[in-house]
């Protein structure tokens, strides 16, 4: 009699220890902690991702801006001794008042 009594017992005090077949507000505390993780991993990978291809000059789809390209084969034939600063700044303006505007600007 006393074990049916336990028995019967048991499965209403367990959930009254843990706050309901829920468990109370800690089952809301998971995905939370969840969210915040994907969120954080986003924000800092996703700023270096996009940093990266600021810096490096590149589009969307991983290839390089063409005006970004030519600057940079101009920069690089500068540095090689192929043309003089002058020639470099007359070409460098020319390429920048060419430059097509991207979308959106």
């Amino acid at each position: 009699m006393i074990t049916a009594l336990a028995t019967a017992a048991a499965p209403a005090v367990h959930a009254a220890h843990w706050g309901g077949p829920f468990f109370g507000p800690w089952f809301l505390l998971i995905p939370l902690f969840w969210i915040l993780v994907f969120v954080v991993l986003f924000a800092v990978f996703g700023r270096r991702w996009r940093r990266r291809a600021m810096e490096g000059g590149y589009g969307p789809y991983g290839r390089m801006n063409p005006s970004r390209q030519a600057e940079t084969t101009l920069a690089e034939r500068y540095a090689q001794g192929d043309i003089d600063e002058v020639e470099y700044r007359k070409r460098l303006e020319v390429l920048r008042a060419n430059a097509p505007v991207p979308p959106g600007h």
